[in-house]
């Protein structure tokens, strides 16, 4: 059987099906998707249907993803753990820019406290190691903000397993987010050593931004268990490894419904084994 939860950071007992924010805004996560009242009502549900880790990105938006988190479910429920991320500016729906110096993940920082309206962020993650700033001064500014009582944990975001040992050298890492699904496994050497050090792994782009929806052996399983090939590309990762925490996103209810149904999957071995042969 399967474990349904896991304790990022050795603390916040998660459910491991999570719920990312990215798709409630507009392509190239910039502006809105659509009417905000959706992503209100998609943000609620997720809760309801007993998501404990909300996934987001001070530059989904930018910066609304953040504001629709705070206005569908301020004051949080209790064991709500709400991941922000920062260390990355956004200038235009194709530009990205990573910025790791110091005071500007404190300005990042403190402006997701804001738009959240929290005191502490649960999880806080480098978006991404700026190659222009010494990772020791990136992670001490995430040290002294973890000292303040502004952030509870760090976490990592597209890193090599080199870097998440060296990472660990300088300070607790409670997470990382990698790209990895059924068909994309190159951060498999870095999911094992998350595994040997308890570390939670949120893989990105988890149904491989839909292309993992056309597999012929997903819709196989899938029709094997009445279910959709999402959903099973989903419960592949939930059996393949116990650190793994997907937290897919949508912006539709019925997305939403039967992503979260992949937790109710149960996968033989020898369904696992044809999917472990994908690759």
């Amino acid at each position: 059987m399967i474990e349904q939860s896991f304790p990022v950071g050795g603390e916040f007992r998660v459910r491991r099906l999570g719920f990312g924010t990215a798709q409630l805004t507009g392509p190239g996560y910039w502006g809105p998707r659509g009417d905000a009242r959706d992503a209100v009502a998609v943000l609620r549900r997720a809760v309801e249907r007993g998501v404990t880790l909300i996934d987001t990105a001070d530059n989904y938006g930018p910066s609304l993803a953040e504001e629709l988190i705070a206005e569908a479910l301020h004051p949080y429920p209790e064991g709500l753990l709400i991941a922000t991320k920062g260390g990355v500016v956004r200038t235009s729906g194709s530009a990205w820019h990573v910025d790791g110096r110091p005071e500007r993940l404190r300005a990042m920082c403190e402006a997701s406290l804001r738009r959240l309206r929290l005191d502490t962020i649960g999880l806080y993650q480098l978006h991404r190691l700026d190659p222009a700033v010494p990772m020791a001064e990136q992670l001490g500014a995430l040290d002294t903000l973890r000292a303040e009582g502004k952030i509870r944990h760090i976490g990592l975001d597209t890193v090599t397993a080199e870097q998440l040992a060296a990472a660990a050298e300088l300070t607790r890492i409670a997470s990382v987010q990698n790209r990895y699904h059924l068909l994309d496994r190159a951060s498999e050497r870095l999911l094992r050593l998350c595994e040997a050090r308890g570390i939670a792994f949120l893989p990105w782009f988890p149904l491989g931004n839909g292309t993992l929806t056309t597999d012929p052996v997903c819709a196989s399983i899938a029709a094997a268990h009445g279910a959709s090939p999402a959903r099973i590309a989903l419960a592949w990762l939930l059996h393949h490894s116990p650190v793994l925490c997907p937290a897919p996103g949508t912006g539709t209810l019925a997305h939403l419904d039967d992503n979260l149904d992949a937790a109710a999957v149960r996968l033989t071995a020898q369904e696992m084994s044809r999917l472990d042969a994908l690759v």
